[in-house]
């Protein structure tokens, strides 16, 4: 069944309404495509956080227009005579997805590795099931002439889906042929910034929210990107403080990285304001929007503005990075400039994978195994905040409505006097950073990194995705053991 994207207003009433209205023009608009399967009227509800009798209201209201079709054991769809500006529909598909741990997945002392980065997810959740099965279906129907050298944007039916899928979950306004596929976001925002140094025969400014992650800043200066932070505040990152000659910028407007913040609807509207006014390009990057937890849904700043934002995608979070699979959906321009350099530099991405994902989006395998994971690791995520309220009530903790990690604070004070103590006790770092807590805490089992900012004082990043929520509580206490009493409170 299908996953999405639906803002209510609570405020203003009119639920059924509202929810009416969003599904109508989703319809209307091809976001959502006849014979597409809607959630179950639970499901949805409970994802708004509504009562089930509001979304039925809504449901029945379109089905009395002839918008949506209910039977008996088949749930809810869009009916197949509307007209949609997409290709595609989604059919029910099946699937089951692979224990939590395997044995590889334990280290030479029989711990499990939960020490990896903290945004990465629990790759025993991978759905080897349905992925096998879909890569049997594949190879079954696929023409010879699929497996020959192809467009190097990606081939065009993940292009299709991809483009029904990004508009009916994430509220993208791009076509088929103005997504390529790629090996990721950072090939696909290394490209796009190689793009516009040809454009301007010069080295690009390149503006970044601060704090940020660290890892894909050396792939953009090589790509010709002189990079330039920009504070962050509780509205996300401050858009008057953008350099006045910067060339593009990179944000995360959904779930900002590392700090979880949302880019409210004021910076938004500055932002694409900014981009239209001056010419230069906006770099979302969209790492984890899949995982929403206890906040309404937020739609892409691509969705916005196509005409001058990237929007840049994978499924990284959502299935595995080690597919190595993404995309980025781009103004025409831009997509034709990356897809020639993709045709020039490695002729386009393997063909087997981006044909098996497709199967799964258009046979709704996709959707079941995102709202799967959600579950899981929305357990694991209160576990964690719980364990950490619990024991470490001096720790401030941010970023937690959405994604695979949390974003933790203390003063300088507290962060030297834990790292005295873990210095004392592990050989660890020294000084007013959280470095200190990041070993004991990494120590302890959890997966954990410090964030720099040049503006402001270093944060500590915990990711959850990795710890059964069974083994959360006893991982905080051991952390709050090593990071002293003083930390406890």
């Amino acid at each position: 069944m299908a996953d999405l994207h639906l803002v209510v207003d609570r405020a203003a009433g009119g639920i059924a309404g509202q929810i009416a209205r969003e599904l109508r023009e989703a319809v209307r608009s091809g976001r959502l495509v006849p014979g597409v399967r809607l959630p179950a009227t639970r499901d949805l509800a409970r994802d708004l956080g509504l009562s089930r009798g509001v979304v039925v209201e809504a449901y029945e209201q379109l089905v009395a227009e002839g918008l949506l079709e209910s039977k008996t054991g088949a749930g809810t769809r869009v009916a197949a005579r509307v007209m949609a500006g997409s290709t595609a529909g989604v059919t029910a598909g099946a699937g089951r997805q692979a224990a939590s741990e395997r044995p590889g997945d334990r280290r030479e002392d029989g711990w499990p590795h939960y020490d990896h980065r903290p945004t990465s997810p629990d790759l025993g959740l991978f759905p080897r099931q349905a992925w096998l099965a879909a890569v049997r279906h594949v190879l079954a129907t696929l023409p010879n002439a699929g497996l020959d050298y192809g467009d190097p944007g990606g081939v065009p039916v993940l292009r299709r889906e991809l483009a029904a899928y990004l508009g009916r979950v994430r509220a993208a306004d791009a076509s088929p042929d103005d997504l390529v596929i790629m090996t990721g976001v950072a090939q696909g925002i290394s490209l796009v910034v190689e793009a516009l140094v040809r454009d301007r025969g010069r080295r690009i400014v390149l503006a970044v929210e601060d704090p940020t992650s660290t890892r894909m800043l050396p792939l953009l200066h090589r790509a010709g990107a002189d990079i330039v932070p920009v504070p962050v505040d509780p509205e996300g990152i401050v858009v008057g403080a953008l350099p006045y000659d910067a060339d593009a910028v990179m944000v995360t407007p959904a779930h900002q990285y590392p700090t979880g913040v949302v880019l409210s609807p004021a910076r938004r509207a500055a932002l694409v304001e900014w981009a239209a006014r001056t010419g230069a390009l906006v770099l979302e990057d969209d790492y984890d929007a899949e995982f929403r937890f206890d906040r309404d849904p937020v739609g892409c700043l691509q969705g916005l503005a196509p005409d001058r934002v990237v929007l840049a995608g994978s499924v990284s979070k959502a299935l595995a990075p080690g597919l190595r699979l993404g995309w980025i959906a781009a103004p025409p321009r831009i997509a034709r400039a990356v897809r020639l350099a993709r045709g020039e530099s490695d002729l386009g991405s393997p063909v087997i994978d981006q044909y098996v994902f497709a199967h799964l989006i258009e046979c709704g395998t996709y959707d079941r195994h995102l709202r799967r994971v959600r579950r899981e690791y929305r357990r694991r995520r209160d576990a964690l905040v719980g364990a950490l309220a619990e024991h470490l009530p001096r720790m401030t903790v941010r970023g937690i409505s959405a994604g695979l990690h949390l974003y933790a604070e203390m003063n300088a004070e507290v962060n030297a006097e834990v790292n005295a103590e873990v210095n004392a006790e592990m050989n660890a770092g020294d000084g007013g950073d959280p470095s200190g807590l990041a070993e004991a805490a990494r120590a302890a089992g959890l997966s954990a990194e410090v964030v720099t900012s040049a503006h402001g004082s270093p944060g500590l990043v915990i990711g959850f995705a990795r710890l059964p929520a069974h083994r959360v509580a006893e991982a905080v206490r051991v952390l709050a053991k090593n990071a002293g009493g003083d930390v406890r409170g």
